[in-house]
């Protein structure tokens, strides 16, 4: 069994992102792990694991638009099931 299940993954689009910030907040604020927010000022690819995958759908749609969002359970994947 996985400590954390759901593969979040997500594009914002916005103005002043900061790598930092987003990874600071994320870390400090959400449960989970292999965090990466790589990207720009004006647009940030998000990489994280989470069993509450909301909380950062939540957190990134306040700092600008999200798009191409994913979410993957892996434990079903890990199970031959789709994700």
């Amino acid at each position: 069994m996985l400590e954390y299940k759901f593969d979040t993954q997500l594009l914002i689009e916005g103005h002043d992102l900061s790598e930092d910030n987003i990874n600071e907040y994320i870390t400090k604020n959400i449960e989970g792990d292999c965090l990466l927010a790589v990207g720009d000022e004006e647009m940030i690819k998000i990489h994280f694991h989470t069993n509450i995958p909301w909380k950062v759908l939540e957190y990134c749609a306040s700092l600008g638009e999200i798009y191409d969002v994913v979410i993957e359970n892996m434990e079903r994947q890990a199970n031959g099931l789709r994700g």
